[in-house]
């Protein structure tokens, strides 16, 4: 039965052959399967080209995390992307076209293919790794042939006779320490040398009795069986001398270990959920708003405002106070994907007692970046993580910051507001809601409840001089609609104290507080539109902004 079945096989096969010969099977069918072939080899080929760029290229420097998001992903476009990714988040300065980590990166590899490989490739030598993970030591103490060898008082003295080997000096390495030094023995003689975990390693007489005694052993303080038995879990105990402190066997076990971790990036959860938002498993909510006020011509300050409700956020209690805190990364970028600006902050929350904790989980905080752009289009990537829970947020937004020409009537962004206060000789500044010589926390948000103030606030910039009183003349009003229907017309004049019209040169700054009842207090989403007539020109400005009441 199964002679026959192969037989038929090799029949059928014979007669597929004799048909595409004969024209009755279209040649089409056979070069499909022909492209079908070559297409797999091509996804196969792929696969193995990233498989070889995570298991060989970035083995060392790529983080657990980083390897598990990688792993995760399903496309070869989100392949590329996060393989862009990885690299722009090393990058020492993301303003120059040039990534200056990952060219030094690839020379590293070169170079240890080059000076340290022992019938493995240079860079899989222990050597290789600590030279490509950490570049170049600052002092290099080589005995390539080994021999007599005079130890030093705090590796007990003596002599003795060692293996090759070389002692790798690194003045700092970020995120393990100063003043590091790195052992490397080839007790083989093959040139592969490896990373010492004993200071015994090199002694090529550490098992000949009575040979390469040390000065306490010579002198009957002690013995070479104790060395030989505590090799690499004591470290010198018997120098006379006593230990170095980085000599201490807790010191040098913890230095083996962070020789094993990928070198330190700042913020390295939050900066992948930012590229790959998918890879978050639990969600800290959170919005940003954007705001933008004329320097000059060119130059216009742009403000972002991050606000946490504390209801999202996880309180940690230290000594009976309770608090929390979050990490946020942003990263701006333009439309040609330049990297034009990133900032990194701690947000930290009012400090609570116990009674407190209930009245603080209701509140909300707020924190606000200014940074001067040009105009033109941009995206910025916020990322948020809560410190306690290491819930995370992650929002992509795009905005275009506005062209302001010179001499034409203008405005800012109408801004909604939690709070206004007017301050003594403030200009406009990079400290946190300074708008001149206003301090204005804007209402991220947008979310009122009925009874809450809308506080509105607003620059006006070139409005003309009326030539009699050599001051602008302006008529400002509010306009809060919803859907078609106009709700509430306010006529500013400046006069009550819900209302601020103040100048400052050319400038002026306009506010107004509108208090949410009566038809406002209805649940809905409004649009409130401030109309600044310039009565010299005409012209007129309408910046407007939409809001949202929900019921209590």
């Amino acid at each position: 039965m199964k002679s026959n079945a192969s037989l038929f096989r090799k029949l059928l096969g014979v007669a597929m052959i004799l048909m595409v010969v004969a024209g009755t099977v279209p040649l089409s069918l056979a070069q499909d399967k022909g492209k079908d072939r070559n297409e797999k080899k091509k996804r196969e080929e792929l696969k193995s080209v990233y498989k070889k760029w995570m298991d060989e290229d970035v083995n060392y420097i790529i983080t657990n995390e980083e390897r598990r998001a990688f792993k995760a992903l399903k496309t070869d476009e989100e392949r590329d992307q996060f393989i862009e990714q990885f690299w722009l988040r090393r990058d020492p300065d993301p303003d120059t076209p040039e990534n200056e980590y990952k060219e030094e990166y690839y020379e590293r590899i070169q170079y240890a293919n080059e000076r340290f490989a022992s019938g493995i490739p240079g860079w899989k030598t222990d050597r290789g790794r600590i030279y490509v993970m950490f570049g170049k030591p600052d002092q290099i103490e080589s005995h390539p042939a080994g021999g007599s060898y005079d130890r030093p008082s705090y590796e007990g003295g003596g002599s003795t006779t060692t293996y090759p080997f070389e002692n790798w000096w690194y003045r700092y390495i970020e995120g393990i320490g100063s003043d590091i030094e790195i052992e490397f023995v080839d007790p083989s003689g093959t040139g592969e040398y490896r990373i010492a975990r004993s200071p015994y390693e090199k002694d090529a007489l550490l098992y000949v009795p009575n040979a390469g005694l040390t000065l306490a052993e010579s002198l009957g303080l002690s013995s070479k069986a104790d060395r030989v038995g505590g090799a690499g879990l004591y470290g010198y105990g018997d120098s006379l001398t006593g230990l170095r402190a980085k000599d201490q066997p807790f010191e040098r076990l913890q230095l083996w270990a962070d020789l094993q971790r990928p070198p330190a990036i700042k913020y390295p959860d939050l900066q992948v959920k930012a590229d790959l938002p998918e890879i978050a498993s639990d969600i800290l909510p959170f919005t940003v708003r954007t705001d933008f006020m004329r320097i000059t011509g060119e130059s216009v300050a742009t403000s972002f405002t991050v606000q946490f409700d504390h209801a999202d956020l996880a309180f940690k209690n230290i000594g009976g106070i309770y608090s929390a805190s979050v990490n946020i990364y942003a990263r701006i970028t333009g439309l040609t994907g330049r990297r034009e600006g990133r900032f990194e902050d701690i947000v930290e929350t009012g400090r609570y007692t116990e009674d407190q904790l209930q009245i603080g989980q209701a509140q909300r905080s707020v924190y606000e970046k200014n940074v001067v752009f040009q105009p033109g289009r941009y995206k910025i990537d916020v990322v948020a993580r809560d410190v306690v829970s290491g819930k995370t947020g992650v929002l992509h937004h795009s905005f275009e910051v506005p062209r302001y020409q010179e001499k034409q009537f203008a405005t800012s962004t109408l801004i909604l507001a939690a709070s206004i206060e007017r301050l003594n000789n403030a200009t406009l500044s990079s400290t946190q809601f300074v708008k001149g010589r206003y301090k204005v926390k804007p209402f991220v948000s947008g979310i009122y409840k009925p009874g809450q103030n809308l506080a509105l606030f607003l620059q006006v910039y070139d409005a003309q001089m009326d030539q009699a009183t050599l001051q602008p003349a302006l008529k400002v009003e509010y306009i809060i609609s919803k859907g078609d229907q106009q709700i509430l017309h306010i006529v500013e004049d400046g006069k009550t104290p819900q209302g601020i019209v103040d100048l400052v040169g050319q400038q002026l700054v306009l506010a107004r507080a509108i208090p949410l009842q009566g038809q406002l207090a209805q649940p809905g989403t409004y649009t409130v539109t401030a109309k600044i007539t310039d009565l010299v020109s005409q012209k007129v400005v309408t910046p407007q902004d939409e809001f949202t009441v929900v019921s209590r």
